[in-house]
Order: structure tokens, then C-alpha cells, then sequence
């Protein structure tokens, strides 16, 4: 379905416009990487996820540093898995560079428990899937914002028409095709701040996608940063497809700015 037939007016893309000034683009400075671009120092595979299945002597998806990339597959079909960092965080901002192939569904991990109960920053790259909404994986699929499915190709999106908290900055397929550059290295960042009732916000490559305080506390107020490779799914969606992510940096903000 075209955009014009989907949106036949300019009032609400003006109306967009005006919620994402330019001031709100994150800051780089503060940040500290916490992926070495080498090897896993630091990270681990969690034996708990569900997306694995560790308890029955499977690995926890295939995670190796490719190319100064942390890459990851399904390892063996069906089997995903989820790496963590040994670190803990509260109140944060990361960010990373993601050029994963279409096809296999990942997320970006915001105070993951071992087991991968977390708000998921989007990464679901496939057919149907979208990015940098929140999801609350293991907590009833609550909150579940999201404001663009993908099509066939990473090339096509459909926007939802609500796109409450937040909408999307974008009235069209060219202003997504200057957003997001299919096969090349794009900026994820997501921010989490506040105790059990956190305000979430995320940016692809510095434009403000939604952002969304939570109503209940669901989770800890602490956990690991995550990246996930989903279990399950089509064959064909992971069969020699991998997710990659580079230049993994976090900033702490509140009372952890100081450790």
C-alpha cells in the first residue's frame, strides 16, 4: 500500500515535524565501549534464555567477534540465545552500530535478568518487524509500542496509523529511505532512566523515534544490556544469515553517572 494512500494529507507530518526539533539529538560525549572489538570479554551467553536450549545441551546461539562485530546466528536451526553483559546497569544510554542481515529477529536488551525478562529495544529486521519500539519481553509482551512494519524488503515500511506516544518523524517512503540505509552500518540508541517506572526513549542514526514512561513496575531497576538472536522462526530466515553489532559504547546518567 502506497504512503499517499495511506496518509493523504501534510497536517499530520507537519504536526510530527514540530515534536522533533533538532535539539534532541543524543550527545556523543560520556560514553565508555563496552565491547573491546576483539572478543567477548565482558559478555556472556545466558544458560537461562528461552530462546536456547541450553538445558538440553545446546549452545546458546552462535556468538563470535567477526570483522570487529559482535556476530550472531542461530546455532544449531531453532536454536537462539541471548548475550549479556557481566556488568550491570540502572539508569543508561547505549548505543551501537547494526548491520544485520534481513531476516533473522534480534533486540537490544535494557535491564535483561538472566533469563531475558527486559524492555526490548526493537531489532526485529525481518518481514513484519520494526525497529526502536519497546516491547516487554518475558513481562506479557507489556508495553508493545511499535509504529512501522516492515514489508518484503528492509527498503519497505508501512507506518501505523496511531503511532501514539510517539510518532515516528517520517510521512514517507523517501523519508525513510534517508533515515535508514539497507546493508550499511545504522546507529541504534536506546535511554533508560528512572527507577521502577522507567521513561524510555530511542534514536536511529540521531532521530528521536518514540519515547514512553512506564505505568507499572514490571521489572528490577538494574540488569544487563543484551542482544538477543530469537529462536524459532523460518529456516530461510536464518540459514547463513547473521546479526552484527559494532562500536557497542554506554553511558551511565543519574546517580550512576559518578561509578
Amino acid at each position: 500500500m502506497s504512503f499517499s494512500r495511506l496518509f493523504p494529507t501534510l497536517c499530520a507530518g507537519l504536526a510530527v515535524s514540530s515534536l522533533f526539533a533538532a535539539d534532541e539529538k543524543p550527545s556523543n560525549e560520556g560514553f565508555t565501549p563496552i565491547f573491546d572489538g576483539q572478543s567477548l570479554k565482558g559478555w556472556h551467553v545466558s544458560t537461562k534464555s528461552g530462546h536456547s536450549r541450553v538445558s538440553k545441551g545446546e549452545s546458546g546461539g552462535k556468538w563470535v567477534v567477526i570483522d570487529s562485530a559482535i556476530t550472531g546466528t542461530q546455532d544449531p536451526p531453532k536454536n537462539g540465545g541471548l548475550l549479556l553483559t557481566d556488568e550491570q546497569y540502572g539508569e543508561f544510554e547505549v548505543a551501537l552500530e547494526m548491520n544485520n542481515d534481513f531476516g533473522p529477529d534480534s533486540g537490544l536488551f535494557l535491564r535483561s535478568t538472566e533469563d531475558g525478562k527486559c524492555y526490548q529495544a526493537l531489532v526485529d529486521y525481518h518481514k513484519d518487524g520494526s525497529l526502536m519500539g519497546v516491547y516487554g519481553e518475558g513481562l506479557g509482551g507489556k508495553p508493545h509500542l511499535r509504529f512501522f512494519s516492515f514489508g518484503a524488503t528492509a527498503a519497505e515500511i508501512t507506518l501505523h496509523p496511531d503511532r501514539t506516544p510517539s510518532p515516528l518523524p517520517i510521512t514517507d517512503a523517501a523519508a525513510w529511505a534517508n533515515l535508514w540505509k539497507p546493508g550499511q552500518w545504522n546507529e541504534l540508541r536506546a535511554r533508560i532512566v528512572g527507577g521502577d517506572k522507567p521513561t524510555m526513549t530511542t534514536w536511529i542514526n540521531g532521530t528521536k523515534i518514540m519515547e514512553w514512561t512506564e505505568t507499572e513496575a514490571r521489572l528490577p531497576v538494574k540488569g544487563s544490556i543484551g542482544l538477543q538472536v530469537h529462536g524459532g522462526g523460518a529456516p530461510e530466515d536464518y540459514d547463513g544469515k547473521f546479526v552484527r553489532y559494532r562500536n557497542v559504547r554506554v553511558k551511565r546518567l543519574g546517580a550512576e553517572a559518578q561509578k
